[in-house]
């Protein structure tokens, strides 16, 4: 310990105490207790149903359905959902906006959409709609659009 500096070894205290505040908390006492938790049910978190959302102003949809194309849970999606709401977003009328409000936001798992979009599984007939042709279209990219970066919000 000649070694260590004051500031190592008010880190190492530091790490020491962290430890063993863990092992207090009711999850560690659980994991060390003689009965843990069955490791064979669900401890997945509820993922919340999906909600409509009614009379809500075209524009504020629009700008919501723009964020949701562009955040998503992973980067295919992102770059391929973003780049087709810049494309068309503007152009879906009321309707057209409902189905890819519900294309985006139902499905629990993202590779979900990804393998609908390009062909690797069938489409469940819930969400085969106009919007999903278009976007089947856009993910074929006929004009060899360079789709490495999500477009511009401001232009």
């Amino acid at each position: 310990m000649a070694g260590l500096t004051k500031t190592s070894m008010g880190l190492r205290r530091f790490i020491y105490q962290v430890r063993q505040c863990r092992l207090q908390t009711p999850v560690f006492s659980r994991m060390l207790s003689s009965n843990p938790i069955d490791a064979g049910s669900d401890m997945d978190p509820p993922i919340p149903a999906y909600v409509e959302k009614t009379n809500e102003d075209i524009g504020l949809k629009r700008a919501r359905l723009l964020y949701q194309s562009r955040k998503r849970g992973m980067l295919e999606n992102g770059l391929l959902l973003s780049t087709f709401a810049a494309k068309h977003l503007d152009d879906l009328n009321e309707s057209q906006l409902t189905l890819y409000d519900r294309l985006i936001n139902q499905p629990t798992n993202d590779w979900e959409i990804y393998y609908w979009v390009t062909g690797a599984k069938p489409t469940p007939q819930e969400f085969d709609s106009e919007v999903m042709t278009m976007l089947k279209e856009h993910a074929q990219n006929k004009d060899k659009d360079s789709r490495i970066r999500q477009p511009d919000l401001y232009t």
